[in-house]
């Protein structure tokens, strides 16, 4: 009996470190760059059937079929990140940044996987776990819905809409600008506005993280996304304007204004908006530290990695 629990525990550890690894390497050359019209339809099943597995499993009320659920919905939805390294990499420019997370996304969507599966194996409730396939369907539904190439005019509507902004922020503070396109042109210098500078990336993370908490009262939900989403609209414009402003007048490139500065700017914009929300919303700062703290659980991937630093430091 012993044995056959040491043989599980071993495939187990397998399943977390190759699957993950193999996703990653199917993935690079299952959707190369630039993609084909054909690969960008296609790439659209993974994303959202693991996102509807993972909504379905937020709401089903049978937990041990639930989980089940959600272990195939965070599945699903690693390989799709796991074909999206090489393009993010690629489309923005050589940014190592957001490719490495997406490669670190990877291992982390199919750990949560591990931790649904852990769950079933203990027979454990982890509430925390069904907030994050509820935060992650919501948020992703909102985010790759406005990204899909099968409805564009959600996209191409909102970049349009923050390119005129941008450009009328700019002329607002006496610089003048104006838009072609996609395109917002300072000095003669054009900058084109990509959906990543929309901030829908960060509005969608607070509507995921806030709706799907099922102990909080509709009241305080509305009170939390309206001290988050307005202020990061307007901060998102700053930016933009910002990294026009910068290249424009020649005082750093494109890429430094936008790579380094502006991603710092919004990282720290992030970090002062989440100590908002938790100070509103207690629960969701539970919930986050519930997740953070996973790893402590006792299961095979744990005691793997726990024995590893063990003999690493003898």
């Amino acid at each position: 009996m012993n044995t056959n629990k040491k043989s599980l525990d071993k495939n187990i550890v397998y399943y977390f470190i190759f699957l993950p690894t193999m996703m990653l390497i199917v993935g690079y050359f299952l959707y190369p760059y630039p993609p084909e019209e054909i690969a960008k339809t296609l790439i659209q099943f993974p994303i959202f059937i693991g996102l509807i597995l993972l909504g379905i499993g937020f709401f089903y009320k049978n937990r041990k079929t639930a989980k089940k659920i959600k272990i195939i919905g965070w599945s699903i939805f690693a390989f799709f990140w796991a074909t999206s390294p090489n393009y993010l990499y690629q489309s923005e420019g050589g940014d190592i940044v957001n490719a490495v997370l997406c490669i670190i996304g990877v291992y982390l969507l199919v750990y949560i996987a591990y931790q649904e599966w852990l769950s079933l194996k203990c027979k454990e409730d982890i509430k925390c776990l069904n907030w994050f396939a509820g935060a992650t369907f919501l948020a992703g539904i909102i985010y790759f819905t406005f990204d899909s190439p099968i409805l564009p005019i959600f996209k191409d509507t909102l970049i349009q809409i923050v390119a005129s902004q941008t450009s009328a922020f700019l002329n607002l503070l006496g610089l003048d600008s104006y838009t072609i396109g996609p395109f917002v042109y300072y000095n003669n210098f054009p900058i084109r506005i990509i959906f990543a500078c929309t901030a829908v990336q960060s509005i969608v993370l607070f509507v995921g993280m806030i709706l799907p908490l099922t102990n909080v009262d509709i009241k305080r939900k509305v009170y939390g996304l309206l001290v988050t989403i307005p202020p990061i609209y307007v901060l998102n414009l700053i930016r933009t304007s910002s990294v026009v402003y910068l290249a424009g007048d020649n005082i750093c490139s494109v890429e430094f204004a936008h790579n380094i500065l502006g991603k710092a700017g919004s990282l720290i914009a992030l970090v002062v908006f989440a100590f908002i929300i938790f100070k509103i919303l207690p629960e969701l700062y539970d919930e986050i530290l519930c997740i953070i703290d996973l790893p402590k659980r006792k299961g095979p991937v744990e005691e793997f990695f726990n024995d590893l630093i063990r003999k690493k430091g003898k």
